[in-house]
């Protein structure tokens, strides 16, 4: 029987000693923490948005395009929702986000940890990996407790985001010293931090928009939903989207910028005639009173300062050139991007091991044989949405079975 060693008891550690050991391997999972799958639980709120149905190549991001997608599409969101519904996961679908019917994340940890005792596998937690070193005849695997044999490696390690759970970039080093490329791992799936002391007067604003990164006179990425004000910054869903590249950006030394656009279904003709026309409607309406009921307050009273239109003059007064400053606050609101939050407030981070030394069949090293990758060590990160979780399964499914069959999934 085929001994292999997982290191890592995340997402794609557990998924690949579930399919090494349904495989037929003798499966041991090495966790430095003190339990398993610590992550899960704080993923989609405490409810685990463990996949989505719209799944496609742009879903996904990596140095080498091409190879998140070639691991995803074998094992995708059918796979996961049947894979999981075996263990016991009946799932829900809200608009294409899969849950568990239960909203709990630990519905989902728990059928692991059920799936993982009934194959046997030993999991042995408080054990730190401190060295991987290959031999003839397999591997041995130094750490703090003893040496653990193996014929097969999965390193599952985790990238840096939130080292609380357990992600604390460990895995990159013994990949490192195994001749492995680590392309710098950044912040991803985060809060921006921007320049302006008025972001303290506008905190807790929760407003519907399209949040893009600019650098050099180049819209570089964006993304439409609800964005929140901080009194450092903007967080929410489409800046978490995009925030990857400002990360990239401030890395390389180049300015960020981000251009926030809160009427994005408008041209900024259609929003500056609507002005007016909303102006005439009620000319007696102070300027700063004019805009409720279409922005939050907070915001109104923000933009009359910044485009210097008294508060108290009336809307039917208002100039051309007041409307139009107006206009351009309101649909292209620019701030310069200061830096992201830290490793421990972002849920994934971007960069990794370089997946061009990873063959996507099996995600086995293409340097040393009998080593395999999976999950967030890997230059791989999705969108929000269940996607960094999809790409975890189908890393972590590849890599188990191909480590206890020594060929790819198919």
């Amino acid at each position: 029987m085929r001994t292999v060693v997982v290191i890592g008891g995340g997402a794609s550690g557990m998924m690949a000693a579930v399919a090494a050991a349904s495989s037929g391997a003798q499966v041991t999972i090495l966790e430095h923490k003190d339990r398993i799958g610590k992550k899960i639980l704080s993923t989609g709120n405490g409810r685990c948005n463990f996949t989505n149905i719209h799944q496609e190549p742009v879903c996904y991001h990596s140095d080498n395009p091409l190879f998140p997608w070639s691991v995803v599409e074998k094992f995708d969101a059918q796979d996961v929702i049947a894979f999981f519904l075996k263990l016991g996961i009946y799932s829900k679908n809200r608009n294409g986000y899969i849950y568990p019917n239960s909203d709990q994340a630990s519905a989902v940890l728990d059928a692991f940890r059920m799936e993982l005792e009934r194959l046997k596998v030993n999991i042995c937690t408080d054990t730190e990996c401190r060295e991987i070193r290959p031999g003839r005849k397999g591997f041995s695997v130094a750490t703090n407790r003893n040496t653990f044999r193996a014929d097969r490696v999965i390193l599952c390690a985790g990238s840096k985001a939130a080292p609380v759970t357990g992600s604390d970039g460990s895995g990159y080093d013994l990949a490192k010293k195994l001749g492995h490329s680590i392309l710098p791992v950044l912040p991803a799936l985060t809060a921006l931090r921007c320049e302006g002391k008025f972001f303290k007067s506008i905190a807790g604003v929760r407003v519907y928009g399209t949040a893009a990164v600019w650098s050099e006179g180049e819209c570089i990425a964006k993304d439409t939903g609800e964005i929140q004000i901080t009194d450092y910054g903007i967080s929410g869903i489409p800046v978490f989207q995009v925030s990857r590249y400002a990360s990239k950006l401030l890395y390389e030394g180049k300015e960020a910028e981000a251009v926030l656009n809160f009427m994005p279904d408008f041209t900024k003709e259609q929003m500056k005639a609507f002005l007016r026309s909303r102006a005439e409607t009620r000319p007696e309406k102070r300027t700063d009173m004019f805009l409720i009921g279409l922005f939050h307050k907070k915001l109104c009273d923000l933009w009359c300062r910044m485009s210097k239109i008294p508060g108290g003059k009336p809307a039917g007064e208002l100039t051309d050139e007041e409307l139009v400053r107006l206009t351009s606050l309101i649909m292209e609101f620019r701030v310069r991007i200061a830096g992201t939050n830290s490793y421990d407030k972002a849920q994934v981070c971007c960069g990794g091991v370089d997946t061009s030394e990873v063959s996507p069949g099996t995600m086995e090293s293409v340097y040393v044989p009998g080593l395999y990758f999976a999950g967030e060590i890997l230059d791989v990160d999705g969108m929000c949405g269940g996607y960094n979780l999809t790409f975890a399964w189908a890393s972590g499914y590849a890599a188990g079975r191909a480590a206890a069959m020594n060929r790819p999934y198919e």
